[in-house]
């Protein structure tokens, strides 16, 4: 019998997984990638017995491989706060997913699952999704003074921004081993004061993306929606997911997306819905598009054609207004 982690290579998926493995410790195989590698489940096979643990992707886009490991044998469990779509009924099978609530992110249900015995893990997770208020309020609620939650906010930021790139040589550490680094520590500030090179590297990386990123062109602007360009560069790669988070915080009434140059003739897609008033989900347009998913607040396209750009900037005035 193995165990097989399979997590999202964010702030969330990894700050779950530290949260499940430091309350049922095991050894496992980690399975991870970058932030928009969502359909990971491709990549395992089980035996019968083998339990996989799934962490903040999409079931929806897992689905069929889901079926197939059960068919398989395997044991699942599967956290997350994406679109699920139709449930999947089977004795080996079991779903902790909350898909109806924006202010819930993967680490804030499995902080509720293990009894917020890692409570500060949990919130580094939130701030990474960027719920704030959600974080701020969990975290008053612990305890921690507002200096510590901006120190978790900025940690969750940073593992964020790791995560972002069209493939593992975008990032400044590949997922799997900022996981192993970082799940040596009950909790994060025994991680940022023993081990501060990390932070320190994507503090610097960060700051230095985002001046670049603050250049870039705006193709639509209004009081209601924003849609930024990106040129293919390693930087705009990197720092548009947390990028745009940035600018809905800045302007909360307003929609916003950022669109990045690949370099096969497609873009992806970030689409954030506004933070202070109600509209349409995110992700209900991102599955207008075939590459498209995610959830009520945040969504993206992986692949969306260039010449389908003016075609999405229309249908995203319409969506937000």
């Amino acid at each position: 019998m193995h165990y097989i982690d399979v997590f999202n290579g964010d702030a969330d998926g990894i700050c779950s997984l530290i949260q499940l493995r430091k309350a049922n410790p095991q050894k496992t195989r980690l399975v991870t990638g970058v932030k928009r590698d969502i359909d990971l489940l491709k990549h395992v096979d089980a035996m019968p017995g083998d339990h996989v643990s799934v962490l903040d992707i999409s079931f929806d886009k897992n689905r069929s491989d889901v079926q197939r490991l059960l068919h398989q044998g395997a044991y699942i469990e599967y956290f997350d706060h994406h679109y699920r779509g139709m449930p999947v009924n089977h004795s080996r099978l079991k779903t902790v997913i909350n898909d109806e609530l924006p202010t819930i992110c993967t680490g804030l249900i499995v902080d509720q699952y293990i009894g917020g015995q890692f409570r500060a893990w949990a919130l580094v997770a939130a701030f990474g999704d960027n719920m704030i208020a959600s974080a701020m309020s969990l975290g008053k609620d612990a305890g921690l003074s507002h200096e510590s939650l901006r120190t978790l906010q900025h940690l969750g930021i940073y593992i964020n921004y790791n995560s972002y790139g069209e493939s593992l040589s975008d990032l400044f550490y590949h997922p799997d081993a900022l996981y192993r680094q970082l799940q040596q520590y009950d909790s994060p500030f025994d991680f940022l004061r023993e081990d501060p090179v990390i932070y320190q590297t994507l503090d610097a990386g960060y700051k230095e993306d985002f001046v670049k990123a603050k250049t870039s062109p705006y193709l639509y602007q209004s009081v209601d929606s924003a849609v930024i360009l990106f040129r293919s560069e390693k930087w705009a790669r990197r720092i548009g997911g947390v990028y745009i988070n940035d600018l809905a915080n800045q302007y909360p009434e307003r929609a916003h997306a950022v669109i990045t140059e690949k370099t096969d003739n497609t873009c992806t897609v970030s689409i954030r819905t506004p933070l202070s008033r109600e509209t349409l989900p995110a992700d209900q347009l991102a599955r207008k598009f075939a590459s498209g998913g995610g959830r009520k607040s945040a969504a993206g396209i992986n692949a969306l054609p260039a010449d389908q750009i003016d075609l999405f900037i229309e249908a995203f005035k319409t969506h937000f207004s």
